[in-house]
């Protein structure tokens, strides 16, 4: 279980340096996505669908360590 926290802190940690790292758009022009404001509802999804597969492999994880003992 300490490893499965280990890397959940480091996928934690790489997704807020994407997100500090990111550029900025005033100079540029925005894209499609952006400009619509959709970028924020594939955003929503994609974290929606890692989270339910991160709380899958917790579950996963009690599931075959409650089978072993």
């Amino acid at each position: 279980m300490n490893k499965l926290k280990h890397i959940a802190a480091t996928i934690a940690f790489a997704l807020v340096s994407v997100l500090a790292n990111a550029q900025d758009v005033a100079n540029t022009d925005e894209g499609i996505m952006k400009s619509n404001g959709k970028i924020y509802v594939v955003m929503t999804v994609v974290i929606v669908i890692i989270a339910g597969l991160f709380l899958y492999l917790l579950n996963l994880d009690k599931r075959i360590s409650k089978l072993e003992k």
